[in-house]
């Protein structure tokens, strides 16, 4: 667990790959592909580049039971997918049947298609997420339409001449258009790892996701300039949604096609563009939905993760720290969403007796090192989820120093008789070390509004509070006491929280 200083996601709660294999078969863009190659048979005639002619298209759609210019798109769409992930194979014409298009070819079934049917899981999911690759390539595309708009420069006849083409007038940078995809989907990765509603299956609201790549953390208030760029931001993903979703990745709800006519109107409603947009908190509660909804499906998961692994991301999965030791899960949690940190605990409890998995874990939470206040606060987490069976673990670290207060707590709320009560210096020292665990897993050095809810606490139970707090014999005194003197919103509190933070490290 240490050594390694790759960039780290949180952690996913996973489905057996038997399973998400079994999402990428039902996934509409491979299922169909699957028709498709199967559909090809004994072979059919295509382009040079393995185009399908007119006609074969259309009896394409008509077998995936597709109608209208829509249908045919998806199945140029599919068919394209069965030729970039191997289900169909191109066999080169060489003329000796007859034909004047040497260059033409035969579509058969590829070897890759027996796969989906006789190979592991693994091997589906490999097919599948070569399909991935390609879409993500087109939704990062620009539509051909706006190619031909931009770009093309009609003959006397209104076709577009290829030769006219000006690229450089396309304001289009294909690596820029990959990393604004790529960083939407890992936005909704962290927020799928992290938020207990979005893990538990809630749709992330556009605006939300969109504003979350646009506009600085620590805005409150947005200026027009950022709700123009977010609201552009949310036009683009709408777009590469709808393009993703077929590929199973996503689950979307698109925006409502009255507010895109908004948008390319000539008059929009406001800077941003889109009507209602406001202010970060978007549009009214019962108008979110109109401004799109969208959730990366477990499968989409899977293949967010294989994605940042491939790049150098370290993106771990629950279940890792299964086999690994009680400093390894304690140093770990802390980066753990609520409820993957739960599911963590539980595979690895599950793999040890109750009462040795406690002491395991007690020993690990012990030290002085500047780690130790959050392993603390991990432990009790674990142990939150242990039972009465490691009543004893608890009762032989009472007098420890370091774990003597959590071990009251743990005790205390499972009813158990004979608790002793707690020193007044255990209970300042467990205080202290309780803000040194929040403040280091804190972003930002702490100001949360529930530590300036805990500290305002602090201070107003514990008449002195400061007096006493400078004197504790813990490593993290001045820290956590300097840190109280930023957040309390009274001035005294935090002019007597300054002195004690200089006492408390006078006496260091």
């Amino acid at each position: 667990m240490t050594g390694d200083d790759r960039p780290t996601v949180p952690p996913v709660r996973l489905p057996a790959e038997a399973e998400l294999a079994r999402d990428a078969l039902a996934a509409p863009l491979l299922s169909r592909a699957v028709r498709l190659a199967r559909w090809a048979g004994e072979g059919i005639r295509v382009g040079a580049g393995g185009e399908l002619p007119d006609e074969s298209l259309e009896r394409a759609a008509a077998h995936l039971g597709l109608d209208g210019e829509d249908g045919l798109a998806q199945a140029e769409r599919a068919w394209d997918t069965a030729l970039d992930t191997g289900l169909l194979e191109i066999r080169e014409s060489d003329g000796a049947d007859g034909t004047d298009e040497a260059e033409d070819g035969t579509a058969v079934p590829g070897e890759e298609l027996s796969l989906l049917t006789g190979g592991a899981p693994a091997d589906v999911l490999d097919i599948w997420r070569d399909g991935l690759e390609t879409a993500l390539a087109d939704a990062a595309a620009p539509a051909l339409e706006d190619l031909l708009g931009v770009l093309g420069a009609e003959d006397g006849d209104g076709r577009t001449d290829p030769d006219s083409l000006d690229l450089d007038a396309l304001d289009w940078d294909p690596e820029e258009e990959a990393d604004f995809l790529d960083g939407a989907l890992g936005n909704l990765y962290v927020l799928t790892a992290t938020d207990p509603a979005v893990t538990a299956g809630a749709m992330v609201p556009l605006p939300v996701l969109a504003a979350s790549m646009i506009a600085p953390e620590d805005m409150e208030h947005p200026t027009d300039s950022v709700l123009e760029d977010v609201s552009t931001a949310m036009v683009r993903l709408d777009e590469q949604f709808r393009m993703l979703e077929p590929t199973g990745i996503v689950d979307y709800r698109p925006v409502d096609e009255a507010l895109i006519e908004e948008v390319d109107g000539d008059e929009p409603d406001g800077p941003d563009g889109l009507v209602g947009l406001g202010d970060f908190g978007g549009p009214d509660e019962e108008d979110l939905t109109r401004y799109g909804m969208v959730r990366l499906t477990p499968l989409g998961l899977h293949g967010v993760r294989q994605r940042l692994v491939e790049a150098g991301v370290r993106a771990p999965v629950v279940g890792d720290l299964a086999r690994e030791s009680a400093r390894d899960l304690l140093g770990a949690l802390p980066g753990h969403g609520e409820e993957a940190a739960r599911h963590e605990i539980e595979l690895w409890l599950a793999r040890r007796a109750p009462l040795e998995a406690a002491r395991e874990l007690l020993a690990a939470a012990r030290g002085d090192d500047r780690d130790a206040p959050r392993r603390r606060l991990a432990c009790q987490q674990a142990l939150s989820i242990t039972g009465s069976e490691a009543e004893p673990a608890l009762r032989e670290v009472l007098d420890d120093r370091h774990l003597g207060g959590l071990a009251r707590v743990w005790l205390s709320e499972r009813g158990f008789a004979d608790v002793p009560a707690p020193s007044e210096e255990m209970v300042f020292w467990l205080t202290v070390d309780t803000l040194a665990a929040q403040l280091a897993t804190e972003e930002g050095g702490g100001d949360s509004e529930e530590l300036r809810e805990l500290v305002r606490g602090l201070v107003d139970q514990h008449s002195g509070f400061f007096e006493k707090a400078w004197r504790v014999d813990h490593p993290a005194t001045g820290e956590v006491l300097e840190a109280m003197s930023r957040v309390h919103p009274d001035r005294k509190a935090a002019k007597d929280a300054r002195k004690a933070a200089y006492r408390a490290r006078s006496r260091g």
